[in-house]
């Protein structure tokens, strides 16, 4: 397997066994398959982030995804990018700062945090060091962290690293996606209908959906 096809976890315990989404571009147009091999090429330099910035966020990433090896999908550089070029959602709520001044004060925020609870930045800690004041912040629910609203702060950023992470081709691997339809189309509509391309899930029990139905 190439570093391109490679997916972050799929060694361990893949759930669609031999599926590789790259297999689809013969289907997609010109301009579908430029967008998405550009995913998985060089990621783009660091402009937006700070160095102390950038390394408090890819320990975030890394906790919010349990992306713990390489490769990983290169989150902090997707998010950087859509911030460098003001690439927001086109919204923030009217109690908040825009997202770019979030993300800054949320950081700078943590390392605050880790500092004063262990003498360390917050890349710095441990793993489970990491995850406790993560999950304190989460507890907060809506209340103050640091002058902003906590449970708005662990919106914005979940928002951010499950949009990254689930526009990489690692990713559709990962959950069995194919890609884009267009300009292919599907042709068996329907729940647990499959097309010719793609795979069963090994595991579908895994699915609290599944389970319910």
């Amino acid at each position: 397997m190439s570093e391109a096809d490679a997916t972050p976890g799929r060694s361990r315990n893949e759930r669609f066994p031999g599926f590789n989404v790259l297999a689809q571009t013969g289907a997609w147009d010109d301009v579908t398959v430029g967008v998405v091999m550009k995913r998985i090429g060089m990621p783009p330099d660091v402009r937006f982030f700070t160095p102390t910035e950038e390394a408090a966020a890819r320990a975030l990433f890394d906790q919010l995804l349990d992306q713990r090896e390489e490769p990983r999908v290169p989150i902090v550089n997707m998010v950087d990018a859509r911030l460098a070029e003001q690439e927001t959602d086109g919204w923030h709520y009217d109690d908040m700062p825009e997202d770019g001044q979030v993300w800054r004060d949320t950081l700078a925020a943590l390392d605050a945090d880790a500092m004063a609870a262990h003498a360390l930045p917050f890349a710095a800690c441990g793993r489970r060091e990491q995850a406790a004041l993560l999950q304190s912040i989460l507890s907060l629910g809506s209340g103050a962290w640091h002058g902003l609203n906590a449970e708005r702060v662990w919106s914005l950023w979940t928002r951010y690293a499950c949009t990254a992470f689930y526009s990489h081709p690692w990713a559709w691997n990962e959950i069995g996606f194919p890609g884009p339809a267009y300009p292919r189309g599907y042709k068996h509509a329907g729940v647990n209908a499959r097309e010719p391309f793609e795979v069963r899930d090994r595991r579908p029990d895994d699915d609290p959906a599944a389970r319910r139905r």
